[in-house]
């Protein structure tokens, strides 16, 4: 029982560390997977056994290392189930002989610099007990891996599913890791046996269980997709079935001689793919294994994981020559046979950094490789390393290569050109379009940003866009939710939605100026910043639904928009009033309230029974105020439909605040510009704006300019061009 309890307590450190690193390597836009892969190794003698190495010995005794042994091999009969289940055919119709071509060459390049590599390492870091033959195959299939679940994941987050690189990669990963896999269940078959003559029958008897598991067993699971489709839902009766083959499928495979991992992957792969029934299957056995499996099998690689192992100079040389022999015979193969087929210079660059994934896939294979006794736990050392270097760099150098302002140019199918209806006056002349960009969270409730969006846009006579801008956020990396295909379907799911909410806005010609924006996104507001300076928006108008703002600061995804956004923001707090006609703008003459009062212009435009009252507010026993004059020559300078409609009052008062919570009873929005009069800093709102936010009469909106330059009120009339032409009803 002490033991058992031992166990416990260590898969609870395990869960929780692997959560913790894993999330904080996702805050640096690194795969979830390589953090947890990380925590592992913190748990063993490479960092925790080091520091304590008394404690570690205490709390990770060898009698329990069999327990975690038995935990780990559950995990990845039912991970490698969850591969081969994910694996979807259609990965394999676009590009296939391309594909084809250049996933073979991405697997034969690195198999042969690796076997290549066998010849050094051989005689240096193994032993006469490993035929050289089992050991150049584990490496050779070490150097050749591609982890198609972590690409497929990247490509998800970068938002590639829809580009003619990310179908690319994903059919090349797709077939390398059908290859890859025959290939190391050859060399399995080999280090069992001792040599390449004696694993022909262990090879042979695996064709023949493939064989029968893509007829007779593939017609037994259509017969279970066709009970699924009449009833609707996985039965716990029927999840129990297939976890049942699950288990004896792994059964076989290791009876063959080949591995667990193979026969689980196998009845994954044969699985019909209905997408009900792969969501609901893959949903129902993920969370467990994702969450609590697989963290013991990170955490029991890194037991055995001992970067102490490296301890001369000429050891490390190795290290570094193992990683550059797997990067450059990934890259450079994948890159020529790319190359080769027409792809042009960028896209097989970034195939071949994209190829060169290893993550959590290379794990499973060095963990297979070293029970067998083919690799030591030196060489295990070094592929580990290796396999988190390639995981690692693969986003940075992604983007390097393939930015994301390059993405939208590369869709198979590019979307519809933005549309807008511009006067016949303007043809033949370039206009930019007015663009303000709307993150929209929830299509159902945000109808009103997205309305004071066009109001504030539309004027009918110059060209204006609306971009809707929703991101979907992915929880998890190597989760089915962020896989390709069902991120294809929440962008359609969201599509529908958004495109419901478009058709609710009024006038009805507005509606064709609204173009909706959906992405993938691991980082909300670094993305929304990134698509604003891609699309060139004028603005961002963000919506915050809540009544207060905790602690003096604008915090969350709208504090930090404010704060990295490279263009104009306004924040919309929503008080559910849906006129637009009376308007009010404290102004204190700064840049910031300069916008404040344009956006209040271009709605007093735009809407031609809209009024605004401008609000000075001055210290008791004021002698002059330039900043009143200035204002009255300003707006004496706009057309008469504009300036009669506009009304500058003076308010002596001690506290600002209150002057502009009074006003505000009176009007339909107020505008505030962020300034240090108002108590509202770029970043930090501070009391007066946390008043306003919370005791303002009216929907409030607060401006961010980010242009941080001397102001002029001047610069109104520039922002605001042919105000009496724009003027429609």
């Amino acid at each position: 029982m002490q033991t058992v309890i031992l166990v416990l307590v260590e898969v609870l450190i395990v869960i929780g560390l692997s959560r913790l690193v894993g999330l904080a390597f996702k805050s640096i836009k690194q795969p979830l997977v390589i953090g947890e892969i990380v925590a592992g190794i913190m748990l063993g003698p490479s960092l925790f056994g080091l520091v304590a190495p008394d404690v570690a010995a205490s709390l990770f005794p060898p009698e329990t290392i069999p327990f975690l042994n038995v935990l780990s091999q559950v995990g990845l009969i039912f991970f490698m189930f969850l591969i081969g289940l994910e694996l979807n055919p259609k990965y394999l119709s676009g590009q296939l002989e391309v594909a084809v071509l250049t996933s073979h060459v991405s697997i034969l390049v690195p198999f042969s610099l690796g076997t290549l590599l066998a010849v050094l390492l051989y005689p240096l870091v193994s032993n006469a007990s490993v035929s050289f033959t089992a050991f150049a195959l584990f490496l050779g299939a070490a150097m050749s891996i591609t982890a198609f679940p972590v690409l497929a994941r990247i490509i998800t987050e970068n938002n590639l599913q829809g580009t003619r690189l990310g179908t690319l990669a994903l059919t090349c990963a797709a077939v390398d890791d059908v290859t890859a896999w025959c290939v190391l269940a050859v060399a399995i078959a080999v280090a069992r046996t001792g040599n390449f003559a004696g694993a022909i029958p262990t090879i042979i008897e695996s064709l023949v269980y493939i064989g029968f598991i893509l007829t007779v067993g593939r017609w037994f699971l259509r017969h279970l997709a066709t009970h699924y489709l009449r009833t609707k839902r996985l039965s716990q009766f029927v999840l129990a079935g297939i976890y049942i083959a699950v288990v004896a499928s792994a059964l076989i495979t290791e009876l063959i001689g080949i591995h667990l991992i193979f026969g689980a992957f196998l009845l994954g792969a044969a699985m019909p793919k209905n997408a009900d029934l792969v969501r609901e299957l893959a949903e129902k056995t993920e969370d467990f294994v994702l969450v609590f499996l697989l963290p013991v099998f990170f955490a029991y690689s890194g037991l055995r994981t001992q970067i102490g192992l490296l301890n001369r100079p000429d050891l490390w040389l190795l290290c570094v020559l193992v990683l550059a022999v797997a990067i450059a015979g990934k890259y450079i193969g994948t890159y020529v046979a790319a190359r080769v087929s027409g792809i042009n210079n960028r896209e097989a660059s970034a195939l071949g950094w994209l190829m060169n994934t290893r993550g959590l896939t290379e794990l499973i294979v060095l963990n297979i490789g070293l029970e067998l006794g083919v690799i030591s736990p030196l060489v295990f050392t070094m592929l580990v390393i290796m396999a988190l270097v390639t995981t690692f760099m693969t986003s940075p150098l992604l983007e390097w290569t393939y930015p994301k302002r390059l993405i939208k140019l590369d869709l198979v199918e590019p979307q519809a050109e933005e549309q807008t209806d511009i006067n016949a006056a303007n043809e033949g002349e370039s206009y930019q379009p007015y663009r303000i960009l709307v993150p929209v969270a929830n299509p159902s409730t945000q109808k009103g940003l997205l309305q004071l969006a066009v109001a504030i846009a539309l004027n009918y006579q110059q060209p204006a866009i609306v971009n809707p801008l929703s991101l979907i956020e992915l929880e998890e990396d190597y989760a089915f939710g962020s896989t390709p295909g069902e991120a294809d379907r929440l962008i359609d799911q969201r599509r529908v939605q958004l495109e419901h909410l478009i058709n609710t806005l009024e006038p009805a010609i507005a509606r064709s100026y609204v173009h909706p924006i959906i992405r993938i996104s691991n980082n909300v507001a670094r993305e929304t910043s990134q698509i604003a300076t891609i699309e060139q928006a004028n603005l961002i108008l963000v919506g915050w639904h809540r009544p207060a703002f905790s602690n003096n600061r604008l915090g969350g995804r709208v504090g930090q928009i404010l704060s990295t956004a490279r263009v104009d923001v306004a924040v919309f707090i929503d008080r559910g009033g849906e006129r637009l006609e009376k308007l009010l703008v404290p102004y204190s003459s700064n840049i910031h309230d300069d916008l404040a009062l344009i956006l209040a212009l271009r709605l007093l435009i735009n809407i031609e029974s809209c009024t605004l009252q401008v609000l000075h507010v001055v210290t008791e026993n004021y002698l002059q105020d330039e900043l009143s004059d200035e204002l009255h020559r300003i707006i004496g300078q706009l057309p008469t439909s504009v300036r009669d409609r506009i009304e500058i009052k003076i308010v002596e008062a001690k506290e600002p605040i209150q002057a502009v919570i009074a006003a505000s009873e009176a009007v339909d929005l107020t505008i505030a510009g962020t300034s240090r009069a108002w108590g509202i800093e770029r970043q930090t709102l501070g009391r007066y704006t946390d008043a306003l936010a919370i005791q303002c009469r009216s929907s409030l909106l607060i401006t961010r300019r980010y242009n941080q330059v001397i102001s002029h009120l001047g610069s109104v009339l520039t922002e605001v061009s042919n105000p009496e032409s724009a003027l429609k009803n």
